[in-house]
């Protein structure tokens, strides 16, 4: 049989730190073209080679066709269905040709006492700039966040003139619960959990091992969120309850257009990334698929290693290369849809 001579093959992709991390498309039909995603929309063509895209987000008005789906599943990219700037995550696929390397990173690291303690910390030192928490332990982080938090209630109820009688919620149901503030900020963190859930995923690390969240399914989507809850949904629930705004999509498209605005999709990727593989580790795992070895950590899948040297210490594994991810982020959003006429026969 002649080769498929447009199949992206596992070995031939590019290493995934030169690629984009992320492409959100809205608005727009994506297509195949050769090696590559066509998005198409009524005010632009984009092309953009398949092995260059670490995940795709696919948001509200997009059509996809099966050809693209099975380009972007051979080329090991991530593609996830989202809501409007990724403030939903609806479903995700990975194709076969993904590296494990961040999963197995996060693992191990979650694994291990000392070292998930120290990603703990980082997490807090990045909400107490130039204070030094390498020696706090979690008790102490905790009480400095709930001091932090409790603080920050009060400045944002002085600011906007909105009484705070403290937190309420309800656990599963966002907005059942509390006064309009205390229901916006719930409404506000669901979307934000939706582009945390959508960038782990897109990466290919665990929604559900967590660092500071523990037993859930998605600890660390939690984990990730709080990172930017006091910057983005705390402000945004007093300043919409200010403005008599009270509904559950107030807050929804609220959180979208900033998160637009200030490009937090590409801010959250080089957070997870940073946290989870640090510059100056030294962790390194295969880029393509591999088969575990007690010996020497990974030797090449694809082979018949019945007609080889079976002492797996004689036999060299193939090159490693460090789990990564590009850093830019690109948004192709098409123009609104225009107002259809109604059938006939049908008021407008």
């Amino acid at each position: 049989m002649a080769d498929i001579w447009w199949k992206a093959d596992p070995h031939d992709l590019h290493r995934l730190t030169d690629r984009v991390s992320s492409v959100y498309i809205e608005r727009s039909h994506v297509d195949r073209e050769d090696n590559a995603v066509l998005v198409i929309n009524r005010r632009e063509n984009v092309r953009i080679p398949a092995a260059m895209i670490a995940v795709v987000l696919l948001g509200p008005g997009t059509r996809v066709t099966h050809g693209a789906i099975r380009l972007l599943a051979d080329s090991g990219t991530a593609v996830c269905w989202v809501g409007e700037q990724g403030v939903r995550l609806y479903a995700s696929g990975l194709g076969p040709s993904r590296s494990s390397g961040l999963l197995h990173r996060q693992a191990w690291l979650v694994t291990r006492p000392k070292e998930r303690l120290n990603v703990a910390r980082a997490m807090y030192a990045m909400r107490f700039p130039g204070e030094d928490v390498t020696k706090a332990t979690m008790q102490q982080l905790r009480g400095k966040e709930g001091t932090r938090f409790k603080k920050l209630y009060q400045e944002h109820s002085r600011r906007t003139g909105v009484p705070w009688n403290g937190r309420v919620y309800k656990t599963g149901d966002a907005f059942a619960a509390g006064d309009d503030v205390n229901r916006l900020f719930s409404a506000a963190n669901t979307a934000l959990y939706g582009i945390c859930h959508a960038v782990i995923v897109g990466l290919g690390a665990s929604p559900g091992l967590g660092f500071v969240h523990t037993g859930s399914a998605i600890s660390f989507i939690l984990d990730v969120a709080d990172l930017y809850k006091a910057e983005y949904t705390l402000p945004l629930a007093f300043d919409l309850a200010a403005q008599g705004l009270t509904e559950e999509r107030d807050a929804r498209v609220a959180l979208r257009d900033r998160i637009a605005d200030t490009k937090l999709l590409s801010r959250i990727v080089t957070d997870v990334k940073a946290l989870l593989n640090p510059p100056g580790t030294d962790f390194d795992t295969p880029e393509t698929s591999a088969l575990w070895d007690e010996h020497v950590g990974t030797v090449a899948a694809g082979t018949n290693w019945s007609a080889q040297d079976t002492h797996p210490a004689t036999r060299s594994h193939h090159g490693l290369s460090p789990a990564a991810l590009g850093e830019q982020h690109i948004a192709i959003v098409g123009p609104e849809f225009e107002d259809q006429a109604p059938p006939p026969g049908q008021q407008p």
